[in-house]
């Protein structure tokens, strides 16, 4: 039987990863003061970033859905493996040699990860076919196109031989069974058996956030191939074409620094932005661009503001159209500004390249035109303005666009605009606008109301309240503060606070219930130097109280920096421990009254009163 993974070994891999690598290449983190960094929050969608990661602890929570962990939770949760996985696919990016417990094997490696590692030796097969004789068609495609061999390589295009099981054999060989290959997408099976799936055509990988080839894109080739056009892989366990974009991978880092993305139509057009210098371009896989491609370009873009740009490139014919007013209908789930490129002529960014040079595709960026103002020309489009009812209909269909801008500082420019390009008094179509936005109003209320409205079926029972104690809900009092920022201060820097004072001032029980439990946690963990010591303290509270740990392990500490964030947790280890000595000191006085002064009682009740008042004065010394 395969052996477990030691738990040394796990320990040292996560102390030797930074989660912020690990949660960045699928989330656009930022600073949010003393060692803690926060982006949009993976796991559910919002407008504004409540999901921080804090690296000196190797620690994530998000405030608004709740979701906590370490880097191997995150992983967990992110690609579907399994703990095991987690650890060893960490270990592989850290260089380090995992040892299992009992002298035994890895274990078994898992499905999805067999479909990882049959997808990136199909890329590398590809890749060198491109190289075969039989291929000049596909680099000649290439070289028609303006991509020489660097350009291939640096998106890993190959070539998919013309045979029916080149690929097949080539992966059987290496060990992947035909199950495998067939879930994978790889091949296809049919009356006369199992056989590639790609066949005489170009291949592009597509490759997930984090740059795993999890599919591929095919473009035929030759006149007698009777399949489409673009061949996509089918929908796997790792393939989920309403989530991949292709090229996110190497644009991800220039999306994330510039806060701009470039949403074009196909491969070649990918690759052309990139040559060119907009490097920020990426490209849906056979599907229109969706409400879930836009959550996954919002993390990695950091969309929480409207200083961000997406430029959508759509050709001038009906279907561009089509497609550019579908992109409006998601538009406003964008906090960035969008925008449409239309090139000259009706060129895609490729064919761009290949007529005018790189200059033309970065010129097309620059022209961009604001989404709306690109909509509301299509819908007027179909009127003839130079006509009473031509310019009325326009009016009509024109003024819920501009009704619907968000953000009122724009929508008098754009009723300017409509009104410019309808030929009207601005205050005819102003007037025309308010109607749009009243109606609009007036509908979403009524809706409101039905949702609320009584149903005939009898009300069911409504389900308790979830219990969850978090760091806003806490009394607002002196001890309750005290303890707080204590526990923060301690989760966060304990490490840097000496053992013995840190001990010390964990040792008596805090006020409130929540934190009380937090501290009982680490009252008896062991060393609060451990790498993810504080990860697994939040780890061991108990329910209903382990949010608020980690909103405790989390939250913003406020510091200046991390020297004084050192300093801070020093001075509430002090303050605690003197309140306990104050707390004892107003017990003893009392105590001191109720006995005679002479008595052994008495006298033992004032040597513990002068030892209390020499160690608060010595604390005080100390700060």
């Amino acid at each position: 039987m395969a052996g477990r993974i030691r738990q040394a070994d796990i320990d040292e891999v996560k102390a030797r990863t930074n989660i912020a690598d690990i949660v960045g290449e699928r989330v656009a983190l930022k600073s949010a003061g003393v060692g803690s960094m926060k982006g949009l929050c993976p796991f559910h969608d919002e407008r504004s970033p409540s999901f921080h990661v804090r690296p000196q602890v190797g620690f994530y929570h998000c405030f608004g859905c709740g979701e906590s962990g370490d880097v191997y939770s995150f992983l967990r949760a992110m690609d579907h493996v399994s703990f095991t996985e987690a650890v060893e696919r960490l270990a592989g990016r850290v260089g380090y040699t995992l040892h299992y417990e009992d002298g035994g094997a890895a274990p078994e490696t898992s499905g999805r990860s067999r479909l990882y590692a049959a997808n990136a030796a199909a890329a590398e097969f590809f890749r060198a076919r491109l190289l075969d004789p039989e291929a000049e068609t596909a680099r000649r495609f290439l070289g028609e196109r303006g991509f020489d061999a660097g350009a291939a390589a640096h998106f890993g295009v190959g070539y998919a031989p013309k045979g029916w099981s080149a690929l097949l054999d080539h992966l059987v060989a290496q060990k992947f069974t035909r199950e495998e290959l067939e879930q994978a997408g790889l091949v296809s099976r049919g009356q006369r058996g199992v056989y590639d799936r790609f066949r005489g055509r170009l291949v592009w990988p597509i490759r997930d956030v984090t740059g795993q080839v999890i599919g591929f894109g095919a473009r035929k080739l030759y006149d007698d191939d009777q399949g489409p056009k673009y061949l996509n892989t089918p929908e796997t366990p790792i393939y989920r074409k309403s989530q991949v974009l292709y090229g996110l991978d190497l644009a991800k880092r220039d999306i994330s620094r510039g806060h701009r993305v470039v949403v074009v139509e196909g491969y070649t057009d990918v690759m052309a932005c990139h040559l060119a210098g907009v490097t920020g371009a990426i490209a849906t896989c056979g599907t229109a661009f969706a409400a879930d491609h836009i959550t996954v370009l919002r993390r990695v873009m950091g969309d929480d503001s409207a200083s961000g740009e997406v430029v959508f490139t759509f050709d001038p014919d009906a279907a561009g159209q089509k497609a550019a007013l579908r992109a409006f209908g998601d538009e406003k789930r964008f906090s960035a500004q969008t925008y449409v490129a239309v090139a000259p002529e009706g060129l895609d960014p490729c064919d761009l390249r290949l007529k005018r040079g790189d200059g033309a595709v970065r010129a097309l960026m620059d022209n961009k035109v604001p989404m709306f103002e690109f909509v509301i020309d299509q819908r007027l489009s179909g009127y003839d303005l130079a006509t009473v009812e031509g310019r009325a209909a326009g009016l009509r269909t024109a003024a819920p666009i501009v009704a619907e801008i968000r953000d009122p500082s724009l929508r008098p420019g754009y009723t300017r605009v409509l009104a410019r390009r309808l030929g009207l008094d601005l205050s005819e179509v102003s007037a025309a606008v308010d109607r749009a936005a009243r109606s609009a109003r007036a509908d979403g209320a009524s809706a409101r109301a039905d949702d609320r409205a009584p149903s005939s079926a009898p009300p069911a029972e409504a389900p308790a309240p979830e219990l969850r104690v978090t760091v806003a809900t806490l009394p607002r009092s002196r001890d309750v503060a005290i303890e707080r920022d204590a526990l923060m201060a301690f989760l966060q820097y304990g490490h840097h606070v000496d053992a013995s004072l840190l001990s010390r001032a964990l040792a008596a029980p805090f006020t409130h219930p929540g934190l009380e439990a937090v501290r009982s946690v680490l009252a008896s963990s062991n060393d609060a130097s451990k790498p993810g010591w504080a990860a697994e303290a939040v780890g061991a509270v108990r329910e209903p109280y382990r949010t608020l740990a980690a909103e405790l392990l989390t939250s913003d500490f406020p510091a200046r920096d991390e020297a004084h964030a050192i300093a801070s947790a020093n001075d509430l280890a002090v303050n605690l421990l003197r309140r306990v000595l104050d707390r004892e000191k107003t017990e003893l006085l009392g105590a001191i009254q109720r006995v005679p002064a002479d008595s052994a009682d008495g006298r033992t009740l004032r040597l513990r009163l002068r030892e209390v008042d020499i160690e608060r004065q010595r604390l005080v010394g100390a700060q």
